[in-house]
This record gives C-alpha cells, structure tokens and sequence, in this order.
C-alpha cells in the first residue's frame, strides 16, 4: 500500500521526514485505554504460537507505528490481566530504500523441553538488518495499570527522540491465559472428539487480551501473522491471504484492507473445507462437513452477487464460512473473508439464511464502514439489516423478508413492555458511561430501531433504488474508514439535496435528532403489508387459541397444518403464545394434544419456543421433553432460556437434577453461567458443586451483565435469550 510505504520512510540525514497529509485524528473512545489519538498505526505482525494443553497463546507483537506530534512520553496500549508481557523492545524504522523491498517479520518458535521443564519462551521475531549497521531493537520499560473489570493499561515508555511522523516499531512478547477472547475446547467438547479446538471471539473489547492493542473500532489497520499450532491442527483467520509452510509447520496470513482490533480471528482444530461456489468454501468438522455443504453450496453465491448488485463489489476477496462448536457463544460473528457460524443452527435452515446473509452485509456495513465507537452500533447493525433485508427481498421476495422483519420487530416490541419506553438503552446514541463493557448495549435496538431509522431514511428519497446507489456512494466515500452519524447524516444530505432544501431532517416529530437520542420505540415503522400473505395465518390462528369457548375454538385450530407453514410463522406464533403465559391450563392440555408430536420433530428454534411454554405453563405430562432437549444440547442459546425458565417458576429442583447430568458436556463458561442462574433463590445447601476439571476463558458476558447483552444473557433476566438476535 502507498500509504504505508510512505510511512516507513525514514528520515534522512539532509532533510525533515517527509510527512502524510494530516488526518483526522481517531474518534474519542470511553472503553479503551490507549492513546491512539496520538499515533498512526499502519500495520501489526503477530507470531502466535497455540499451546491447547496448557491452554496458553504465546505471542510476539510488532507495531508499525508513527507520532502525530513530536516527542510523545508513552504508547498506551489496550491489555488484559490475563495477558503477560514478557518484554518491550523499540526498533527503528528500515531506511527509505530498505523499506519498499522489507520482507514481514519472521518469527523463531522454541522447542518445548522434556517433561515438565517450564514451558517454553513466547516467540521471537527475526528482523532482516542493513550491513554495516549496529542492532536497532533496544529494550523498552513497561507498566501495567488497571482500567475496567473488562481490561488494563499498558504504558510503554519511548524513546525522548522521536519526531513526529517518524516510523517505527514496537515489540511485545506474551503469554496469554484464560483470556476472555481465547476460548479452548478440549476434544471431547467437539462433534468429533478427537482433537482439541480452539477460536477467538474479539467483540466488542475481547481481543485486548488476545494481543495488546488500541481495541477501538476508531482505529484499522491492515495485519499478518504466522501461527505454529500442533501437528494435524488446520488454523484459519480473518485474512485475505494464506498459505501452510510444511517444512516448517506454521501458517502464514495476511490482511491487505485496514480493520478495527476486533475483526482479527482466529480458529484451529480438526477442520475441512469444501467449495461452495468460485470465491467460498466452508470449513467444519468432517461429520458436519456434509450437511453444511448441502446447506449452502451456491446460494452463497447468489447472496454476494445480489448484494454486488446492490451496494458495489465483495471488496475482501474471498468469502469463507467456518462452522464452530456449540460452545461459540453467539450465533454468528461477520470476521471478515472468514464468518464464524455456531454449527447448531444447521437444521434451522431460516434462521440459517437470515443469520449468514446478516453476516454478508457486513462486508459492507460493519467490516469496510465501521461505527467509529461503540456508542453508535446502530450504524453497523442497523445498515447491516436493512442490507440484509435488501438482499433476502432480491433472492426470496419481499413476503419472506416482511414476514421475518415482523418476528424480529415483534421482539422488539415485547422488550421494550419490559424495560420501559424511558430505558436509556433503547436510544440509538447511547451514553457508554466509563468502566461499562460496549457489550451491555448491544441489544435490539441496535438492530430493529437501527433499521427502522435506515429504512424511514429510504423512504424519504421516495425510491429504494435511489437509496441503494446512495448507500453504494456511501460505501465508496468510506470503505476502510470508522464513521459517525453524522458522517452518514450529512452524506445522505448532500446525495439528495432536494431533501436537504425540504429540512428533512426537521420534520416535527421525526427529527434526525430525535431517531438518534429519544428513548422508546422507532418513531416509524415499515409497511410489512406485502408480507400479510403469511403473517394474517399466524394471527387467525393465535386468535383462535385465545377464544371462547375452548372446544369449539381447538377443533378450528387443529384443522390448521402448520408443518406447512415457514420457520419464522411457527416461531411467531408460539412467541405470542409465550407472550400470553401462563395460560390457563385446559390450553396448554388442548395446545399440546394438537402440537406437541408435531413440535417435537421440528428444529431447535421451534422446539425450544414449545418447551418453553412447556415450561412457564408448569406442565408436567411434557417435562420428560424438556430432559431430553437438554441432554442433547451444548450450546448457549439453547439452554440458558430454558434454566432461566425453569429456575423462575416451581421446577427448580428439575433443573438441578438435570444440569447435575449434564454438566460434563457444557463448556466450563457456560457451566458457569447456569451454575449462576441455579443458585439464585436455591439457597446454599441446593448450591450446585464446584467445577470438576480447569476453567476455561471467561466469556465477554459469563460474569453478571445487564439482560440486554448479545450472547449471553444474565441469569434470571427478563428478557429471553429468544428476543434477540444474537448474531453480530
């Protein structure tokens, strides 16, 4: 890149540096430490070496930076106290000549000694020296300091003689344990069971303690790693190119395109690929490889053509898709060339669409045009969704996409009785006070106000053609940057300034103002009447079950077959019977007369929603399905809505008794967090025991967080992991 190049020249001898036209310094971010307002950062090398046994990443990170402004003290650096800095080292930029032609970094990995002999020194990087020149790597002084419950401070003194837009290096070696971005698998937690499994989940300020870092989506910039993993592991990340060194067993990756921290992932364990189309391939476990290839071969194709069509070229090359244990604690993440999936949505083939075309918008909207901080999320999932719808009305038609924005905006609904119309979360500016985690405000606002506001804007330029050149015009004006609203704001004023010259952005009642800082619901919601072709069943049919008198009402039900009907009807129709618990009782005996074989045989997103009611309803002839629906389970999403359930009403004792079975299968965070919801209001003799076995990494949400958190929901919370959309 040009621009790189440029900042690695280094000053001469008979002349000031050549300096960078200036830009604009990175957007003020409460949740991070660093001092990144004060440097550039254009490029990060990692040499990462994976020790599953100890459950340790060793790491050794070179910064290629420069100073904004002469003679800066410090570098402040993103950290975790889970990561251990070893050393500091400062290395003077090559010369202008040695520059441009400057291989990356190599990395020297040392060989683990006999037995229990310590292990091992974190990596060594290797850098290729000018002749007749001394060594330019000298130690740095560090310190650690705390900063949140979520992350620390690293200070790094520099050296007193740095100018300003001089480039240089830092270099940092570490080890990193228990690390709330690393989470480690043991085989047995795998489809497989041979081989260990390890991934990184870096949102929203995780991957501190992945690698140091200025964790801010206000700052990109473009990496490459090598990765030494055990022999007969396959490693993957988030990056434009790859290749595997047999001789010398390592993984070698690159990322061409600048992105934020939390965009670079890794994953390794016993995968495989398969092509699905000319520019993607899925990686998973070889007794899912099948099924998943099934699923996906050629429709991702024609989801990255409609979404070409519509907001320019799928700028990161490839677009490959890895499936990951049940132990992934959300449902997807948008890791760009790369997109993390939970293999549990496999047999949900719905929600399975939604969730990955949701993940290609954001090769759009999240991964090229980022949300500067994390106060403003909208601007990525909220352009994300109405991309995604954009894309499901191009291939499906616009009744799916109404008839899956209806479920989505119908939890919306539901959370907002629950929290209030005056709950400061529901703004789409929201106040990230110092010391809270981004994640809590990670909900559905984020996503369905968000989109609400982007398709309210659609519907003033009075065309969603118009709209999409002006989100493609967008893209283009933006890609690799972070933005803020206003960014989006006076860009979509100055694409149409005949909306400009009619003060849109004043109208009474739906001030731009208002959308981005009033509490409540959206001010304006979508026409879904294109989709009422298949939502006008659902309400017939939950009117039915709530009329009177009940025999007359369930034989017009039951002659209702809803194996016909699509996942999200099913869906939508048992949420509002969910709605409505506790039902009176001869209901629920006539609802499970009609439904409950037939519920049974469906996917997990419809089962779980019947066991629920099962569940909220006290209705004991249907518990032996909620035992075998959790005996079967390993995933979150999955399992903590039921406990939650369970433990609310009178069958506390039936999820002791189950989880007490159970447990062995979980992955140690997620024990952790029923353990959690368990011991509320069991009293300490009904405490379940302590862990068997070593603890894994902690989780963004294991501790107690807010309802709201995406992901992982605090036990006994109001708000049903169900409500939320939990992919990124």
């Amino acid at each position: 890149m040009a621009a790189q190049c440029c900042c690695r020249k280094a000053p001469g001898a008979e002349a000031a540096p050549a300096r960078p036209p200036p830009e604009p310094p990175p957007a003020l971010d409460v949740a991070s430490a660093s001092s990144a307002q004060l440097f550039r950062l254009r490029h990060l090398q990692l040499g990462l070496e994976l020790r599953p046994e100890a459950r340790e990443l060793a790491g050794c990170l070179v910064l290629e930076l420069c100073a904004l402004r002469p003679a800066p003290r410090a570098l402040v650096l993103d950290t975790h106290p889970a990561l251990r800095l070893h050393s500091a080292a400062f290395r003077r930029a090559p010369t202008a000549a040695a520059a441009a032609a400057e291989p990356p970094c190599a990395f020297a990995f040392a060989t683990p000694g006999p037995g229990s002999a310590p292990p091992p020194p974190p990596p060594l990087p290797a850098f290729p020296e000018e002749p007749e020149t001394e060594p330019s790597c000298c130690p740095l002084a560090f310190r650690v300091d705390p900063f949140t419950d979520y992350g620390s401070s690293l200070t790094v003194t520099l050296p007193p003689e740095l100018e300003a837009h001089q480039p240089f290096q830092v270099i940092l070696r570490y080890t990193s344990t228990d690390a709330p971005a690393i989470w480690w698998l043991d085989p047995e937690l795998t489809y497989g069971s041979a081989k260990p499994f390890v991934f990184t989940q870096g949102h929203s300020v995780c991957n501190r303690s992945f690698f140091p870092c200025f964790d801010t989506p206000a700052v990109k910039c473009t990496y490459s790693a090598v990765v030494k993993a055990p022999l007969g592991v396959q490693v993957l990340m988030s990056a434009t190119k790859s290749t595997y060194v047999e001789e010398e067993g390592v993984y070698h990756f690159h990322m061409e395109h600048p992105v934020p921290a939390y965009l670079v992932a890794l994953v390794a364990g016993d995968l495989q690929p398969a092509d699905i189309g000319p520019r993607s391939r899925v990686w998973a476990e070889p007794c899912l490889l099948s099924m998943a290839t099934s699923k996906l071969s050629g429709v991702v194709e024609q989801w990255l053509s409609a979404a070409e069509r519509l907001y320019g070229p799928y700028m990161w090359g490839r677009y490959d898709i890895v499936f990951l244990p049940p132990s992934f604690p959300i449902v997807a993440m948008e890791n760009p060339c790369l997109t993390f999936v939970i293999s549990s949505i496999l047999e949900c083939d719905e929600f399975l669409v939604i969730d990955v075309i949701h993940e290609v918008a954001h090769s759009w909207f999240g991964n090229a045009v980022t949300n500067a901080t994390w106060e403003e999320m909208w601007l990525s999932e909220g352009l994300a969704t109405y991309a995604q719808r954009r894309i499901t009305t191009e291939t499906y038609g616009a009744a799916f996409t109404c008839l899956e924005t209806a479920f989505r905006l119908d939890a919306l609904h539901r959370q907002m009785k629950l929290l209030g119309e005056d709950s400061p979360v529901s703004k789409l500016q929201v106040k990230l006070e110092p010391g809270v985690n981004p994640s809590h405000l990670m909900n559905l606002f984020t996503y369905e106000k968000g989109y609400c506001f982007v398709y309210y804007l659609s519907q003033l330029c009075g065309d969603p053609q118009r709209f999409d050149d002006f989100l493609r015009a967008y893209v283009e004006k933006y890609k690799f940057t972070s933005v803020v609203a206003q960014d989006l704001l006076d860009s979509f004023l100055s694409f149409f300034p005949e909306l400009k010259e009619q003060s849109v952005d004043c109208r009474a009642g739906l001030e731009f103002e208002r959308w981005l800082n009033a509490t409540g619901p959206p001010l304006a919601e979508p026409d879904l009447s294109q989709g009422s072709s298949l939502t006008r069943p659902v309400e017939a049919l939950f009117r039915l079950w709530t009329a009177e008198p009940l025999e007359q009402a369930a034989a017009s039900a039951s002659a209702i077959d809803i194996s016909k009907w699509r996942t999200f009807q099913t869906a939508l129709f048992l949420d509002r019977l969910l709605d409505g618990s506790p039902l009176p009782q001869e209901v629920v005996m006539s609802l499970s007369k009609c439904y409950s074989s037939l519920l049974d045989s469906m996917n997990a997103e419809i089962r779980i929603r019947w066991l629920q009611i099962v569940v909220r309803n006290d209705y004991y002839p249907d518990l032996h399905r909620v035992r075998r629906f959790l005996e079967s389970q390993m995933s979150r999403m999955y399992t903590i809505p039921l406990y939650e359930d369970l433990c609310t009403g009178a069958l506390k004792s039936f999820a002791l008794e189950v989880f007490y079975q159970t447990q062995g299968r979980l992955h140690p965070n997620l024990r952790r967090t029923i353990q959690q919801i368990l011991t509320q209001g069991l009293g300490p003799s009904a405490e379940p025991g302590a862990e068997q076995g070593g603890t894994g990494a902690e989780a963004e949400g294991d501790v107690d967080t807010p309802a709201l958190l995406l992901g992982d929901e605090a036990p006994s919370s109001a708000i049903a992991l169900r409500d939320v959309n939990v992919s990124a």
